[in-house]
């Protein structure tokens, strides 16, 4: 099957009825109200009208065209407050579905959600961005394919992407991303919008890893939170009171091209001399223990046999306690822990989170990176600071450009625009040039 017809055709899903253009002038109380129900700001006809400031009328017809948009159904019955319990209200999350896609330097992964953005199902393939953009579109609209395959009656209602480089928010492309050579200005949206009949946005890889871990992960331990990933390369992001901090242009959270050494030799792929990337990036350490794999009987084997070195064989090699493997991992984490404990005393985030490829070489990382923090730290920055790594199971990425685009369809200003049709299928220009929701 292809994702033309699971995007846009087949038959209608529950989410798929629409109201006509009779409803045109209900489209704002309608959108209200799904988006209070949605949020559990309200989830009683009862309360809807307290909070919504509607009629009982009102509320109640929306609630009706709601229904049979299948965006809401009833639920159990609310706790009794003296008097009639009132009928419970769920939104329908699985009216239709969503896709995640995250594109790193040397893997891709792909995963279906409810419109909550919970993660259904996953994809994985090993794939390098050196492969180009188009080739690099291609596995990603395959592995979409494969996924909808299995739900063949529910659309696909949104596409969020995340991708290891800086990204203009209001186009979808790329901006001189360092290590993805022949993507600059390449936009993954417009080549999504060319194969796929549903919206599509595009963000940073760090800012939707920090995105899914702070929503699905163990729960927020703080207000603030410091995710910092490392993979291939290294980047960052910062969530204040629940919010990502963008920057100006959205550039905020580069932190693998700052400049900690004036070595000769730590030649960045930026095209820069002494990025952290360069000195303790995982393309860096896959290449020293590359090249150093003779002084370690793990990585020597792994390259006899495969002919590569990877983040698996370091870990393997790191718990029967290689020596080389330990060397390189302790200067690397040394200096990642310099510049997040400069990072925890400018931002004091409440929780710190490591995440990433680098991760699967086992606690080294995370544990001299805590130490150096507590370390070099201020007592103030650090006290009730939570360390730890993500908990998605490296799925932390996905499950955020999964919200990417459950949070913009559902934004008030976008849930308005398409609410009358039963689904935003058809709207996807509007809803693009709409200002970027909740990241």
């Amino acid at each position: 099957m292809s994702t033309e017809s699971f995007v846009g055709s087949g038959d209608a899903p529950p989410g798929g009825a629409s109201l006509g253009t009779a409803a045109s002038l209900d489209a704002a109380p309608l959108a209200h109200v799904v988006d209070l129900v949605r949020s559990g700001r309200a989830v009683t006809r009862p309360r809807l009208v307290v909070v919504s400031g509607l009629t009982r009328k009102v509320v109640t017809q929306r609630v009706e065209d709601a229904f049979r948009l299948g965006l809401l159904r009833d639920g159990g019955l609310a706790a009794s407050e003296g008097g009639r319990q009132a009928r419970l209200l769920e939104f329908n999350a699985d009216a239709a579905r969503v896709f995640g896609v995250l594109i790193e330097a040397s893997e891709i992964t792909v995963g279906v959600a409810d419109l909550r953005g919970r993660l259904l199902s996953t994809s994985h393939e090993d794939w390098s961005v050196d492969n180009g953009p188009d080739a690099t579109m291609a596995r990603v609209k395959a592995h979409i394919d494969a996924l909808a395959a299995r739900e063949p009656r529910l659309r696909a209602w949104g596409i969020g992407v995340g991708v290891p480089g800086p990204v203009d928010l209001t186009t979808g492309r790329l901006v001189s991303p360092p290590i993805m050579p022949g993507w600059h200005g390449f936009s993954a949206r417009a080549w999504l919008r060319e194969h796929v009949d549903a919206p599509v946005w595009v963000d940073n890889d760090v800012n939707l890893m920090a995105i899914g871990e702070w929503t699905f992960g163990p729960g927020p331990t703080a207000d603030d939170m410091l995710f910092i990933k490392l993979g291939t390369g290294i980047g960052s992001a910062v969530i204040s009171r629940g919010r990502l901090l963008r920057g100006q242009r959205g550039g905020a959270g580069e932190i693998g091209h700052v400049h900690i050494t004036d070595a000769p030799d730590a030649v960045c792929r930026c095209g820069l001399v002494g990025c952290l990337e360069a000195v303790a990036g995982g393309w860096s350490l896959l290449a020293e223990a590359t090249r150093r794999a003779a002084e370690s009987p793990v990585l020597e084997q792994a390259l006899a046999e495969r002919h590569q070195v990877t983040l698996g064989d370091i870990g393997v090699a790191a718990q029967v306690g290689d020596a080389l493997v330990r060397e390189l991992i302790e200067a690397r984490a040394n200096v990642i822990g310099d510049v997040a404990a400069n990072l925890v005393n400018f931002a004091n985030p409440g929780q710190l989170v490591i995440g990433g490829g680098v991760l699967r070489t086992g606690d080294g990382f995370l544990d001299i990176i805590s130490a150096v923090i507590q370390r070099r730290s201020t007592r103030l920055a650090t006290d009730g600071l939570v360390i730890r790594s993500a908990s998605l199971d490296q799925n932390e990425g996905v499950a955020g450009a999964a919200l990417l685009a459950t949070e913009n369809l559902f934004a008030p200003a976008a849930l308005a625009r398409w609410i009358e049709d039963g689904n935003p299928l058809g709207h996807a220009a509007a809803l693009q040039q709409l200002p970027a929701a909740y990241v």
